[in-house]
């Protein structure tokens, strides 16, 4: 899905509108226990609830692409005869009034949770475990407005129907004791300990909304915090394997910069990777139809050589990359490089700097030790005081 793709969606979310027309709910105890089941027809709800339900909902359609945003591909075995996929067409088929099917997801999900459970007291002070989860669930009909060769929206023609279902899982978490004020005494007194609902942590939308049409061989798979793919998530909803985390994914991707491209990795050399994937990036998004920018090895491969790589260095890079992710792997390109961003580390110096203008720091060698230059033409400050730099 690209840009355009989920806000198109998300204006369907506009709690004035009710478009969706269902949402259904599960309350698990931390335990796995079930502690309550409820389902409300979106019409008679009250408008502050309803904004507070579109708001969640809303989050699973938001975030980066590659990192908090990840498509999960169904195989072609799995679309025909695989439970989870069937799963999911009854619940978006049915519109979630198929009891049977919405509670087979409950039931995953309290799995999940129960995975959740055993993971952190493996980890944690168990005194600490206090968290619910409210799984979410929404179904929607869009009636998609026909586009011209234009990008024309043509209100009075409709291209299709995009049926889809969106689920949130978020933590219920419970508030500290405090003292609140009591209107009707107009006094302040204790308030006990209450849970409250967090956005959520993870969640997705099937199918997958591309060229506005579903696109059921895909999920769309969100994560509040993109270190974390929620693996068994993954595993008992979708069965398909963990992807790595878009951290990792950067963190390992630099590793084998660093150890294929060895005396080569150097500043000059950085900067103009970083200047060059950035521009691709800033290129890619500009095109709203486009497909968040995703590179191959190959291209990855050119980008070195453009910035004056040695071929000797270049397949170093590519066999080390084809070991670690696979030949044929794409890595969205939002994990090799921050295009915002640009960070010079030393043991005890941290410099950040406008990718703009990082051409202001250049690396040298005087009197057999090694220095980080940065260009002080303007003003300098220290601590908000200007400070001068003398001859």
């Amino acid at each position: 899905m690209n840009p355009r793709d989920f806000a198109e969606i998300r204006r369907r979310l506009n709690p004035d509108r009710r478009n969706p027309s269902v949402i259904r709910g599960c309350y698990i105890a931390h335990d796995g226990q079930v502690i309550s089941t409820f389902a409300h027809p979106v019409y008679g709800m009250a408008q502050e609830e309803l904004e507070k339900y579109m708001a969640i909902f809303k989050k699973v359609l938001s975030g980066t692409a590659g990192q908090n945003l990840l498509p999960v591909e169904f195989t072609a075995k799995q679309t025909m005869e695989g439970d989870e996929h069937k799963l999911l067409m009854d619940l978006r088929g049915s519109a979630l009034k198929d009891d049977m099917a919405v509670n087979e997801l409950y039931e995953k999900a309290v799995q999940y949770v129960q995975a959740v459970k055993e993971q952190e007291v493996q980890s944690v002070d168990a005194a600490q475990l206090a968290s619910n989860y409210l799984v979410l669930l929404m179904h929607d009909g869009y009636d998609v407005p026909y586009k011209d060769g234009n990008d024309e929206t043509d209100a009075d023609r409709s291209a299709d129907v995009f049926s889809y279902i969106i689920c949130a899982v978020c933590p219920v978490k419970p508030t500290k004791p405090a003292l609140g004020y009591f209107a009707a005494e107009g006094e302040f007194h204790n308030k006990p300990t209450d849970w409250m609902v967090s956005m959520p942590e993870l969640g997705f939308l099937f199918p997958s909304f591309e060229e506005r049409s579903a696109n059921i061989y895909t999920t769309m798979f969100y994560t509040r915090d993109s270190g974390k793919t929620h693996d068994d998530f993954v595993k008992i909803v979708f069965g398909a394997e963990p992807q790595m985390p878009a951290s990792e994914q950067k963190e390992t991707f630099q590793t084998v910069l660093q150890e294929s491209l060895k005396e080569e990795c150097s500043l000059d050399v950085m900067q103009a990777v970083h200047e060059t994937v950035s521009t691709m990036i800033e290129e890619r998004k500009a095109d709203k139809h486009a497909e968040p920018l995703k590179l191959t090895r190959q291209d990855v491969k050119d980008v070195l050589e453009s910035c004056g790589v040695s071929q000797e260095k270049t397949d170093a890079f590519d066999r080390q990359y084809t070991e670690t992710f696979g030949a044929y792997t794409e890595l969205p390109a939002v994990n090799m490089v921050t295009p915002k961003s640009f960070k010079v580390n030393t043991p005890s110096v941290t410099i950040n700097v406008d990718p703009a203008h990082s051409d202001l720091i250049e690396t040298r060698v005087i009197d057999g030790r090694r220095y980080i230059l940065v260009l002080a033409d303007g003003d300098v400050a220290v601590n908000g005081v200007n400070v001068t730099i003398g001859e």
